[in-house]
């Protein structure tokens, strides 16, 4: 078993620590503040390649392959976590739907802009009343003369209303089975279409450099071509797409944990008290031993996971969903518990927004939330254990 990076993978984790570094990180105090989403960066990750990581050359991607993808969301969300789930949003979760399930013409026509960063697509499939509970799904498709008639409102979606947002792929319930079941398929649904209405922005706790609105639907029409992939097949869909979005969400969150462990280490070898640094006192030792422990953890454990995921080749086993489940579960929680101590570890100065753990206390928490909640990561994990 080899746990060393290729030269390819240590190349692209480099040239985004770098780039975090030296362009994310400086800018995240004043985005987070202003509730700013960075259009600077985003071109600027564009031309790097990034938004085109994983996907074919043929289609105007990268070619390099999962594994790098998610480096390269770990070391920019250890910048500014906004950044780190705008590019996983805009890959994972808008890009890959169209690139594993659309026809040559839907592909042709979105991923060339997509791919390059130049424009953003968004996935919709929360709604008011489906969560966790997907298969709720209320809004509605009606097929009427060539055209999909779509009624209902999605919430919590990423990238849906910036300058540079295309289209939203939305799951809809578009009928009934032989079985009496309800038929849900995944539609298109280009930025501007008559009817489709981006709502205003939510006020969040955390993400501030991230854009996130609700969508309302009412009679909004969309051609018979915008389905995506089969009728009826918007369920096994969406659940393909989260499960390489729960790896991605998983990188984000040992992104921002290391974050977490450097600010802390940081801080604890200048702040004096007793007469020593504090990162002398055995109490603030065990804090650290514990963050780099769980740090290290949740990256073997989400780097296992991305490798497994590349080597489906789109055939998703039982064991690629649960280490994308594990992976999801134990880096969004083991995120949560290092930003917690890394604020204790600052002390007063940890509840002072002028320090950055505030800003990583207030992000961390959605990890443990969007693309499928703790909760249900561990109902998934019982189901593939046989329980």
């Amino acid at each position: 078993m080899d746990f060393e990076l290729s030269d390819e993978q240590r190349a692209i984790r480099d040239l985004c620590r770098d780039f975090a570094g030296q362009v994310v990180a400086p800018a995240a105090e004043e985005l987070d503040r202003e509730h700013r989403f960075p259009y600077e960066i985003v071109r600027q990750m564009g031309e790097l390649g990034l938004f085109g990581l994983p996907f074919a050359e043929e289609h105007g991607g990268a070619g390099a392959d999962f594994l790098s993808y998610c480096l390269a969301i770990e070391e920019l969300s250890r910048g500014d976590a906004g950044v780190g789930i705008t590019l996983e949003a805009a890959v994972s979760l808008g890009a890959a739907p169209i690139h594993d399930f659309g026809t040559s013409q839907q592909k042709a026509d979105l991923l060339p802009d997509l791919l390059a960063g130049k424009r953003l697509w968004a996935f919709g499939l929360t709604e008011p009343g489906a969560g966790s509970d997907a298969g709720a799904t209320a809004t509605r498709a009606e097929l009427q003369d060539g055209e999909w008639v779509i009624a209902g409102s999605k919430q919590f979606i990423t990238n849906s209303g910036t300058d540079i947002s295309a289209g939203v792929t939305i799951t809809a319930l578009t009928g009934r089975t032989a079985a009496g079941r309800p038929e849900i398929s995944a539609l298109l649904v280009p930025g501007g279409t008559p009817g489709y209405v981006v709502q205003p922005a939510y006020r969040k706790l955390g993400w501030h450099s991230s854009d996130t609105h609700p969508l309302a639907f009412d009679g909004c029409r969309v051609p018979e071509q915008g389905l995506l992939g089969r009728r009826g097949g918007g369920y096994s869909q969406f659940l393909h797409t989260l499960t390489g979005g729960r790896v991605a969400i998983a990188a984000l969150s040992v992104g921002l944990a290391q974050a977490c462990l450097d600010a802390a280490l940081s801080y604890a070898k200048e702040r004096v008290a007793f007469g020593r640094p504090i990162a002398k006192h055995q109490a603030v030792q065990f804090k650290l031993a514990d963050m780099a422990m769980e740090v290290e953890l949740s990256r073997l454990i989400t780097y296992r996971a991305a490798t497994a995921y590349q080597n489906s080749a789109g055939k998703l086993t039982g064991e690629v969903r649960r280490l994308a489940a594990m992976a999801k579960l134990f880096s969004s929680e083991t995120s949560k518990r290092a930003a917690d101590q890394a604020v204790q570890i600052h002390g007063g100065y940890g509840f002072i927004e002028d320090y950055p753990v505030a800003r990583y206390w207030r992000d961390v928490k959605i990890n443990e939330i969007g693309e499928g909640t703790s909760e249900i990561q561990r109902i998934l994990i019982a189901r593939e254990l046989g329980c």
